[in-house]
């Protein structure tokens, strides 16, 4: 088996970069798509139910609706820069390491091309294919050499190209899910200065909301929407309940 040139190969490998991500430019929208929801039902998953449970517990103590928003709107703002960072540094950390295994990848095919073209066989042989078979592809992947590279990723490593900006974008999208669903139980205490008044409604509107949300994050995760409704709703109500009650204690 004739293996690529150690002075060209990485040329070749810079040559067929852009063409390989203009084939593959649908399927990674597609997963850009999925990112990005995930990132939202992330940042709104905790936006519900922390302001919250914040909101209820400081209602109890009997200071005025005013006194809660300020709270909230300074939970909102922490909440939203420590969800936002999470999501940049995770989003940081894919891309670097989608990076550093492609890099090893393309110098594996170009140093070790022997030990490359074996695990090709070992990957497709158990699918029934032939040695004259999977020969024909290696013919194919030593004149594309950035496709070889594409192909271990996906099949050997089980990894899809993420997207160079995906830090900035979760970290938009989740530290602004969590700002957009932290708004729904804090504008009861906006609109009504009793803040036992408003308590009362802001439960009731961010119960509508969870269950709602629920049903939307079953799209997401393929999770049943009744089941995925009622779980949603309850872990909000059990954090809500635990600030209402020890706040309760400690006011009395």
């Amino acid at each position: 088996m004739s293996a690529p040139q150690k002075g060209n190969g990485y040329g070749a490998i810079d040559e067929e970069r852009q063409a390989s991500e203009a084939n593959g430019r649908g399927g990674e929208e597609h997963m850009e798509e999925v990112s990005i929801v995930s990132d939202i039902v992330l940042g709104m998953s905790d936006g519900f139910t922390v302001p919250w449970a914040l909101s209820a517990a400081l209602s109890q103590t009997g200071v005025g609706s005013k006194y809660v928003v300020i709270a909230a709107i300074a939970e909102l703002a922490a909440g939203a820069v420590s969800m936002g960072l999470g999501g940049y540094l995770s989003g940081r950390t894919e891309v670097q390491h989608y990076r550093a295994e492609r890099a090893r990848e393309e110098r594996e095919v170009v140093e070790t091309p022997l030990e490359e073209e074996q695990e090709i066989y070992d990957i497709l042989m158990p699918y029934g294919l032939e040695k004259e078979h999977v020969a024909k592809i290696m013919e194919h992947f030593r004149a594309h050499p950035e496709k070889w590279v594409e192909f271990m990723m996906r099949f050997e490593l089980g990894m899809e190209r993420p997207d160079k900006h995906k830090p900035l974008k979760s970290a938009l999208c989740v530290g602004g899910g969590y700002v957009v669903a932290g708004l729904v139980p804090t504008l009861p205490y906006v609109l009504f200065a009793d803040s036992m008044i408003a308590f009362k409604i802001s439960c009731v509107v961010t119960l509508i909301s969870l269950l709602v949300f629920g049903v939307v994050k079953a799209h997401v995760t393929g999770a049943p929407r009744l089941w995925s409704s009622l779980e949603t709703a309850l872990v909000g109500v059990v954090a809500c309940c635990a600030a209402f009650f020890i706040s309760k204690q400690f006011s009395a």
